[in-house]
């Protein structure tokens, strides 16, 4: 093992070389959020003495599910790549960093991640987020964080106990900021450019893009930003709404909204329990999302209209073309469902109209199966949702926004996943072959050149376009220029428009991720 030795601001750190680039894991940017520090906004991380290891990654936000399901790891790591159980702790606040080199004055464009699972669970550290290969061949700086979340990050109490309390509810997106910050103020110490700042996620991590883009706190701390499938973020949670949670949450633990100090010494496994067991009797099982406070949020990201502070940044934005494929693996009727079935199914998630937009599907897709028309349809709301984000992003600034459809079928299980919700990641981070569920047809690694250097590209010019793939022209309404990402790649005007068409009056399903 190389030791690497870089001096921060907050002290010396030891990282180590890990596939041609230099690593650090695990670095704190911010202190404890735990005890009297729990639901206000972060604190800088104190300095130490010596010299702190970052050769392993640090503690992930307390959370459910599969991070931290010890009966999960298998079936998790046999699709997704080798899972880590990692410690839980409200002392989270860590990132972890891959760079090329520390040749001073490199100035190399630096790739924060904001990783996905909602605002719910997830952290920096999951296999697929590895950002050695995007270093090392895009010659960028990448940083991956953990931050609070769900009940730790997202509970809005500036309603109910008063100022002091204030970014309760965004407290999550407020430990990005710091993040960034510490970017500003560090990354040049590791080859970076604090002046090329992009940040970048998928699902919840691109929702968690799209509120920085709308945050006056976050201006300037980056500079271009990519929305993977997660363009529902166009809307974020109403303080009205989150403040209800908040009050159902208190009230389940009997804690009065004069008794603060209570709640902040709830341990932290029980509070986590409370938030999953009301907000799941209320049907709202993924509303711990950033509050629409009017301060550290003043308005929705995309909703009416972009957010002032999202006008001079360019962005990149996109869907797969099967994102509920993901979703529908487990299925009892996977693969066996028949037409009868798929109407019954596309009246309750349709209702009026579902006749008319299955009919053109079966003219647009003959060979299609119920099963592959299910998940054709069910995919849409978040092509339509990225869509509507572009649209109103090249309304909303000089910035351009460019759009993309990934396509290409993964051969995983028998096609189970298809160009699913989450695939396109291991292609960005050019790492098909530590994640299984990308399959093991031979052009993936010619599409993950060809996404991979696209966006780091864009971190570099602010246009995603390279030799390996067609000139990638900004989205209009007009031209509705789109990168397909499949073998091969094109540039396609206004792709699958009969089926889009298909589905005017009817509405988008809105909601907080």
């Amino acid at each position: 093992m190389d030791e690497i030795f870089v001096d921060t601001t907050a002290g010396r750190i030891c990282g180590r070389t890990e596939r041609g680039v230099c690593s650090f894991k695990g670095v704190p940017y911010g202190a404890s959020t735990g005890g009297k520090n729990r639901f206000l906004p972060p604190k800088p991380v104190a300095p130490w003495p010596g010299i702190r290891y970052a050769g392993g990654f640090g503690p992930i936000c307390p959370q459910s599910g599969t991070l931290v399901d010890e009966s999960q790891p298998y079936a998790v790591t046999k699709a997704e790549g080798h899972t880590l159980l990692l410690p839980q702790s409200e002392n989270c606040l860590v990132l972890n960093v891959w760079t090329p080199g520390l040749e001073e004055g490199s100035k190399r464009p630096v790739m924060v991640w904001l990783h996905g699972r909602g605002f719910a669970a997830g952290a920096g550290s999951e296999t697929q987020y590895n950002g050695a290969n995007l270093a090392k061949n895009g010659d960028v700086v990448v940083i991956t964080i953990n931050h609070r979340l769900n009940v730790f990050g997202y509970l809005h109490l500036t309603d109910l106990a008063g100022e002091a309390f204030s970014g309760s509810g965004i407290a999550g997106m407020l430990d990005a900021v710091l993040a960034l910050q510490w970017v500003r103020d560090n990354i040049e110490r590791f080859g970076g450019d604090a002046n090329r700042v992009t940040i970048f996620g998928e699902s919840g991590g691109g929702c968690k893009v799209a509120s920085l883009l709308a945050m006056p706190s976050a201006k300037g701390l980056f500079h271009r930003a990519v929305i993977q499938s997660g363009s529902m973020g166009t809307r974020s949670t109403e303080a009205k709404d989150a403040t209800e949670i908040a009050d159902r949450i208190l009230k389940d633990l009997g804690i009065q909204t004069n008794e603060m100090d209570k709640l902040q010494q709830v341990p932290a496994q029980q509070l986590l329990d409370v938030a999953n067991r009301v907000t799941f009797r209320m049907g709202r099982t993924m509303a711990l999302a950033p509050a629409v406070d009017g301060h550290y949020l003043p308005c929705h990201p995309f909703d009416p209209v972009a957010a002032p502070a999202a006008a001079d940044v360019p962005l990149i934005v996109g869907s797969n073309l099967d994102e509920a494929a993901t979703f529908l693996t487990r299925d009892p009727r996977r693969r066996k469902l028949t037409e009868d079935e798929l109407k019954e199914r596309l009246a309750v998630m349709i209702g009026e109209g579902a006749e008319k937009v299955l009919r053109v599907y079966q003219k647009t897709r003959p060979k299609a199966t119920p099963w592959d028309l299910l998940i054709a349809l069910r995919s849409e709301n978040e092509r339509r949702s990225a869509i509507r984000l572009a649209e109103r992003k090249a309304a909303g600034g000089p910035a351009p926004v460019y759009m993309y459809l990934f396509t290409y079928q993964s051969d995983f299980l028998g096609g189970l996943f298809k160009a699913g919700h989450g695939i396109e990641i291991p292609f960005v981070f050019d790492i098909t072959d530590d994640v299984p569920m990308v399959g093991s047809r031979p052009e993936k690694y010619d599409v993950a050149k060809a996404m991979s250097r696209a966006w780091a590209a864009f971190a570099k010019t602010a246009d995603p376009s390279h030799p390996g793939i067609p000139r990638w022209e900004p989205y209009t309404v007009n031209q509705r220029a789109t990168m397909i990402f499949d073998a091969p790649s094109e540039l396609r005007m206004d792709p699958f428009r009969e089926e889009l068409d298909a589905w005017e009056g009817i509405p988008i399903r809105d909601s907080a991720p």
